[in-house]
């Protein structure tokens, strides 16, 4: 493979690109939430039917939001588009403009969590994950009802999120905390002979 590059899958140029060999290597979505739309009693479900206890994470949880990081870093589909870049301590503290939410099984780890940045009324989830060993639990939709439930509930009023069409899971947990899909994206590579 050689260069990728990232457009809006209806983009006129994308015709043009393919026609010159080259191919789409990835898809990935954009969707929103408008706070008029949130299902509350819907959504306090989710976190109370989450295995383990769900809250906002805080300055004191960075060493197991480092450790969920790396043990989870391998575990994002997708390409260029959806990557995540590895959290350092800075990245992994949360702050007013960048919060996060946790769930920790009954022995206290922290097995899946998810940070939002934070712009006026505005909020665009950066990334959501779960620890391989627990997924299929309700645990990635418990973190983000968690996150939109407090936002909103803040005066936070447009929520955004995204991640590869090939990530099952986490376009089943946005549909059911009631965000929509508005945007599908394609990841081209120059297909290299």
């Amino acid at each position: 493979m050689g260069k990728t590059i990232v457009l809006p899958a209806q983009a006129s140029l994308r015709a043009e690109l393919e026609a010159d060999g080259w191919v789409v290597v990835a898809r990935s979505f954009g969707a929103q939430l408008n706070s008029d739309s949130i299902h509350e009693q819907r959504l306090h479900a989710m976190v109370a039917r989450a295995d383990g206890s769900v809250r906002e994470l805080g300055d004191a949880d960075v060493d197991a939001v480092l450790n969920l990081d790396a043990t989870t870093i391998a575990d994002y589909p997708g390409s260029v588009a959806t990557q995540h870049t590895p959290l350092d301590r800075r990245t992994a503290t949360p702050s007013v403009s960048r919060r996060a939410f946790g769930a920790f099984r009954p022995g206290g780890d922290l097995v899946s969590m998810t940070f939002v940045d934070i712009d006026g009324v505005e909020a665009e989830t950066h990334f959501t994950v779960v620890h391989r060993a627990w997924r299929g639990r309700g645990l990635g939709i418990a973190v983000k009802a968690a996150s939109v439930l407090t936002l909103a509930a803040e005066g936070v009023t447009r929520f955004r999120t995204g991640g590869s069409v090939d990530n099952v899971a986490i376009l089943r947990a946005n549909d059911a905390l009631g965000y929509v899909r508005d945007e599908e994206w394609v990841t081209l590579a120059q297909n290299v002979r």
